[in-house]
């Protein structure tokens, strides 16, 4: 027979399709940071992939996840928003980071040129009134 039969290959690459489709949701963000808890509601998902800032414990700061140093953050960002479209930028800080840090690095994505800062928190956490979720 001299024909090649390509349904074993079709069928390999249906198979990672589907394997790559749902695994990319899943690398999005991948540091393990302990968030707040707060009762405040998710935010509707954008086209593009967020654009996401993480300030770990020990002070380090990453983009995306992506170690930066603090000198090249603001170039970075800049550049960064040159290219995009969306200049919504989602930052998560672990829990035991000092506000007056959080306050920094919100300077620094103004700075940058992103204004629409959203901060990630876990959500279900307790409410003012002191009940929970």
């Amino acid at each position: 027979m001299s024909e090649i039969n390509i349904t074993p290959f079709v069928d390999v690459m249906l198979v990672l399709l589907i394997i790559f489709m749902v695994a990319a949701p899943l690398l999005t963000v991948g540091v393990p940071i302990k968030l707040p808890k707060t009762a405040a509601t998710a935010l509707p998902t954008e086209k593009e992939q967020p654009l996401t800032i993480t300030l770990a414990p020990g002070g380090k700061v990453l983009l995306q996840t992506t170690e930066i140093a603090e000198a090249d953050l603001i170039p970075k960002l800049q550049a960064i928003a040159a290219e995009r479209k969306d200049r919504k930028v989602y930052l998560r800080a672990d829990g035991s980071i000092p506000y007056a840090r959080v306050a920094q690095v919100m300077g620094a994505l103004n700075a940058g040129g992103f204004r629409d800062i959203g901060l990630v928190t876990d959500p279900n956490g307790p409410k003012l009134n002191g009940s929970s979720g």
